[in-house]
């Protein structure tokens, strides 16, 4: 009988590789060997392949494999890359299809998938390329309340957020951003509330969108918001389930299968908000390949809160895979 093979793939050339590599290790760790042969495939900063701590190419190591796990976060994994290079070998793999990627990954499109869907999001102006920095820079400090969110428009784990206020400290954020290669510059109105992030499994304990308890995130003080610092110091409160009334709750779970389904993510994902005294604001959507796995990760986090273990989570997510 034929021992399932499940291909890990991990790292990748984004500034969230440290972090792919811990989820990456947890995955590994958690997945039955009772069931499935695993083979630890590294993408290194240069996106040169990995395995057995050997430089290798896709054509050499995807035809061993039956299935893959996509947990490189960031650029290569989220923005639809590395399952272009999965679908020319026609291996299945977790997460959204190469388009839907793309799509789910750029704030500024996800955004207006999420407004169209009937969801809030906060007013953004954004900037495609440097030129268009003191436009977009005057019109936000011009409209929105100081200070404002200068996020990159293609990066997770709260890398390059910043908090800034008046002209030159927002237009010096975002050509920041720009000079270390993003593709495009939000910069967000700040919606003051609590932050809430909410997973969504498919097919879990037979609902065709299973959404896992609201986390509550509360950033330490010496932090405004949820920044790579706070997400990854351990100093960030974490609490599952959240301390929203039912209805709350009941709306974040909501909102979560809405964006998931209007975004056509595949097998789970995870969604960021904002709780505000105006209502729920949609602020991004963490594709597959963006959900983080380890120990500080939200998303195991929430699973426990609800008694699923990560074998089983790892076990039922190849399942889906292969079943595209």
């Amino acid at each position: 009988m034929h021992t399932t093979v499940v291909g890990v793939l991990r790292g990748g050339p984004s500034r969230e590789h440290e972090v792919s590599l811990k989820s990456g290790a947890s995955v590994l760790k958690h997945l039955p060997d009772d069931r499935f042969h695993v083979r630890d495939i590294y993408i290194d900063k240069e996106g040169v392949w990995h395995e057995k701590g050997r430089p290798t190419t896709p054509d050499r190591v995807l035809p061993l494999i039956d299935v893959a796990i996509i947990v490189v976060h960031g650029a290569y994994g989220q923005d639809g890359e590395v399952q272009k290079v999965l679908d020319t070998y026609g291996v299945p793999y977790t997460g959204p299809d190469p388009f839907h990627a793309f799509h789910a990954s750029h704030k500024v499109m996800a955004k207006e998938k999420a407004k169209q869907a009937g969801i809030k999001v906060p007013r953004y102006f954004f900037a495609q390329n440097a030129n268009e920095v003191d436009t977009a820079a005057r019109e936000a400090v011009r409209l929105f309340r100081q200070p404002v969110v200068v996020k990159p428009v293609d990066s997770g784990s709260s890398v390059g957020i910043s908090m800034v206020g008046g002209f030159e400290p927002v237009r010096n954020a975002m050509l920041a951003l720009f000079e270390e290669g993003s593709r495009g510059v939000m910069i967000e109105e700040r919606i003051k509330g609590r932050e809430a992030t909410v997973g969504i499994v498919e097919g879990l304990r037979g609902e065709v969108l299973y959404a896992l308890p609201p986390v509550e995130i509360v950033p330490p003080d010496e932090h405004s918001f949820f920044s790579y610092e706070a997400k990854y110091s351990g100093k960030s409160q974490e609490i599952v389930p959240g301390r929203f009334a039912r209805n709350i709750s009941d709306e974040l779970m909501q909102a979560a299968r809405t964006i998931h389904a209007a975004l056509n993510q595949r097998h789970y994902s995870r969604s960021d908000f904002i709780v505000s005294d105006k209502g729920i604001y949609f602020l991004e959507l963490n594709t597959a390949a963006a959900v983080g796995m380890t120990g500080e990760s939200l998303m195991p986090k929430s699973l426990a809160a609800v008694g699923v273990k990560l074998p089983e989570f790892t076990a039922h997510l190849v399942d889906l895979a292969l079943k595209k």
